[in-house]
């Protein structure tokens, strides 16, 4: 066997240095990407015992991995191993493994990560939720030797927080000239023209050679870009998240022809492209944060902390070139905010209660925000996956496994049937692969066809159909994404013990989606009466997305998924139903979802009737008239009375009893009581003497309504001082106290007199200013 030449790197100078303080403390290797410290320093490590490093991405893993076992003569899987989603390469002899933090934290859910003895978690500078997760649990756990790499982060900071030893190494570059492509010094990042700006500047770095490397957002733009690049004397290679395994070999190794590699931030930290001489910097990335109480994806200007890196990628071999796309002063701000600042945190929060920790009783490198967490509580104590301490429950330990949303593992567990749970399995794998993997072909006879096929227009049973291979001609199916959701809907069914996709079990249509109602009712949308591309479900709000086929009639529908993008507003976010099935009205009655509201008592043939309506989200349901009962029967009962249709002068009476109580309360009382209003009293004590039906109105008379008010022997003094009705000739008035300003005023109520009342028809009324007030004309009583 031939022994590889061994390649020098500038990590290596630190050996032994590493070696030297790994053995007594944590340590910190602050260095730029592509000094190798994310494969040297694994092999230094095996001194202490067995490697576990933690990389951010599964293409990084599996690359790395593969380029350490070569550097000691393994083959990969025996010294060397991975272990991403789906897919794993080491056993129990095994001296590094590389994983991805996802499967790290379900493995120290497990036994604490025993097996191991270092743990390195690698470019920590990026700040993904699971990886600060990790990272908090490891200090709480302090059971193994940390190995911490950070590109741009404070040292001193990162220092203290993992109470380890800071050694700095420095990639060797050829030197970096910096361009800047903007009519302002200060003009920030932009997708406005990007292709457009992108173009020239891309053919004059290919005439001066050497490889190219384009940082652009998203795959959107990568898309775009390289439908326009195209026609240039070079290799357009795309490397994103979901790129095929031939582009990302294209990418990663040097080719025969002039290489222009589009990528996302994919090539910013871990994966080194060679052979680079060009940096082209859009400035943006795609990212999310926190907007209005919602986790909204955007476009953002880098910081600061990556323009750097992206810069640093070129230089490596010869002079290199970084043509930036925005302003040399470009306002940026100095680091990325952490993921666990910028998204909700109700996964994050379930994996730390999986790990026996409630989440916040950890510490962090920065403190959680504490609306996001009260959030992420109230949604798992929801799903029945923590209890009222933070606790996970039975429950919660069987989603948490499951490598999907907490929300689609809710879903899956709680079906009723085996065909609903496999139903659930496909339709959440369709969801949770990042590449579209289904649309309907264009054109009206498309669409036509596709309607006869799908009469409900439902996207639930076009998903589910994609996965099964059954969709029609007219469904165009991604093939790369659909074996990327097959895998996932593979590996959902196996941890279920369910049969694969070839041999699925019957789907039931309203079956399923009424198990979903039944289980999580708040995905439940109606439409909005004035704006018809808009639904509601009472807390949140969604609009169609553009290429959704949702039919104009249905009224309402089981929202399945959606995204948040941020608006111009300060505040503004606006959310995209991506999956949708209509249903019925009446599935939400069946439900019981919304409220009833009484919205008219009815007096027929002796009997009172309630006309209801059931609201849902701002639209009626449902309208129904039926018996009075309960409330509904005291309030209609309540009513009568006081308008005299039932006890005819009971309720005058009380009005009466009860005003004057008030006002004694005002003018008399030594410890005033709060006022009451007549129909409050009155229901109360409806309820007071038992009725529940309307056959027991024959069993009260008015005599069990009478309100214990102004003491009897005082009432008649006190009516004739303080009246509050007056009957004057031709005129009778209302009356109206004010104790603080000494003011009565007397409202004109009928009568023919055109001129108000004189002085001396009014009460005494020492000391008091006298009003009358007629219309809006208010006068003077002297």
């Amino acid at each position: 066997m031939i022994t590889p030449t061994p390649i020098t790197l500038p990590i290596d100078a630190l050996k032994s240095d590493v070696e030297k303080v790994i053995k007594k403390n944590n340590i910190i290797v602050q260095a730029d990407t592509g000094t190798g410290k994310s494969t040297r320093l694994p092999v230094w490590a095996m001194a202490l015992g067995k490697v576990l490093v933690v990389e951010p991405r599964r293409v990084a893993c599996t690359s790395l991995a593969a380029f350490v076992a070569k550097t000691i003569d393994s083959e990969i899987g025996e010294r060397v191993g991975y272990a991403i989603k789906f897919d794993y390469r080491f056993d129990e002899s095994t001296n590094i493994v590389f994983a991805t933090p996802g499967v790290v934290l379900r493995w120290f859910a497990e036994n604490q990560l025993a097996q191991f003895d270092v743990v390195m978690i690698d470019e920590f500078h990026e700040r993904r939720a699971e990886t600060d997760l990790l990272a908090a649990l490891l200090i709480k756990h302090d059971k193994h030797r940390l190995l911490i790499t950070s590109a741009t982060l404070d040292s001193e900071k990162l220092a203290g927080y993992f109470s380890a030893d800071v050694i700095k190494a420095n990639a060797k570059s050829y030197g970096v000239t910096v361009n800047c492509h903007s009519r302002d010094t200060q003009s920030t990042p932009t997708g406005r023209d990007l292709e457009q700006r992108l173009l020239p500047v891309a053919q004059n770095a290919i005439a001066r050679g050497g490889d190219i490397l384009v940082f652009l957002p998203g795959k959107k733009e990568i898309s775009s870009c390289q439908s326009l690049l195209k026609h240039l004397d070079a290799d357009i290679i795309p490397l994103h998240a979901s790129a095929s395994e031939s582009d990302r070999k294209r990418a990663l190794e040097i080719g025969e022809r002039q290489r222009v590699v589009l990528a996302t931030n994919v090539a910013e930290t871990s994966l080194t492209i060679p052979g680079v001489v060009t940096v082209i910097d859009t400035g943006l990335e795609r990212r999310t944060h926190q907007r209005n109480g919602r986790t909204a994806l955007a476009l953002h200007a880098i910081s600061q902390a990556s323009a750097k890196q992206r810069a640093g990628r070129a230089g490596r071999i010869t002079a290199g070139f970084c043509e930036k796309l925005y302003g040399e002063h470009a306002p940026l701000e100095l680091f990325t905010p952490p993921e666990l600042e910028r998204e909700d945190l109700i996964e994050t929060m379930l994996a730390a209660a999986c790990c026996g920790v409630r989440l916040d009783e950890l510490a962090f490198l920065s403190p959680l925000p504490s609306k996001s967490l009260t959030s992420a509580e109230a949604r798992l104590i929801g799903m029945r996956a923590i209890d009222d301490k933070g606790n996970v429950t039975e429950h919660g330990r069987l989603l948490y496994p499951l490598p999907i949303d907490s929300l689609f593992a809710h879903l899956i567990t709680g079906m009723r049937t085996k065909s609903n749970r496999e139903a659930m399995c496909d339709l959440a794998a369709i969801l949770q692969t990042p590449m579209r993997v289904w649309q309907r072909q264009s054109g009206d006879l498309a669409l036509d066809a596709y309607k006869d096929w799908n009469r409900n227009v439902c996207d639930v049973v076009t998903s589910i159909a994609v996965i099964r291979g059954e969709q029609p001609d007219e469904v165009l199916v991604d093939s790369l994404a659909l074996n990327e959701a097959r895998v996932l809907s593979a590996s959902l069914r196996e941890a279920l013990g369910l049969p694969q996709w070839e041999v699925a079990s019957r789907f039931d249509r309203e079956a399923f989606l009424r198990n979903v109602i039944e289980i999580s009712p708040e995905l439940v949308f109606v439409r909005r009466e004035r704006r018809q591309q808009a639904f509601g479900n009472g807390i949140s709000e969604v609009v169609l997305s553009r290429d959704s086929d949702f039919p104009d009639t249905p009224q309402s529908a089981i929202v399945f998924d959606q995204f948040h993008l941020a608006g111009k507003g300060s505040k503004q976010t606006t959310s995209y139903a991506t999956c949708l099935a209509p249903i019925p009205f009446n599935w939400i009655s069946d439900a019981d979802l919304g409220i009833w509201e009484v919205i008219e008592h009815q007096e027929i043939d002796g009997m009172i009737l309630d006309s209801k309506q059931r609201v849902y989200a701002g639209r009626i349901i449902e309208t129904v008239q039926q018996e009075s009962e309960g409330d509904g029967l005291i309030h209609a009962m309540c009513q009568q009375i006081l308008n005299g249709e039932l006890f005819p002068g009971v309720g005058d009476r009380i009005s009466d009893d009860v005003a004057y109580w008030n006002l004694y309360q005002q003018f008399e009382a030594i410890t005033p009581e709060p006022n009451i209003e007549a129909a409050t009293w009155l229901c109360d004590r409806l309820r007071t003497l038992g009725i529940e039906s309307q056959d027991d109105v024959e069993l009260i008379d008015g005599e069990d309504l009478m309100f214990d008010g102004v003491p009897e022997w005082e009432l008649k003094d006190f009516v004739e001082k303080y009246p509050l009705r007056l009957v004057l000739a031709d005129l009778h008035l209302s009356v109206e106290y004010n104790k603080l300003k000494r003011t009565v005023i007397v409202h004109h109520v009928k009568g023919s007199r055109k001129d108000g009342p004189k002085r001396w028809e009014l009460p005494p009324w020492k000391g008091w200013k006298i009003q009358y007030k007629k219309a809006s004309r208010v006068i003077t009583v002297t």
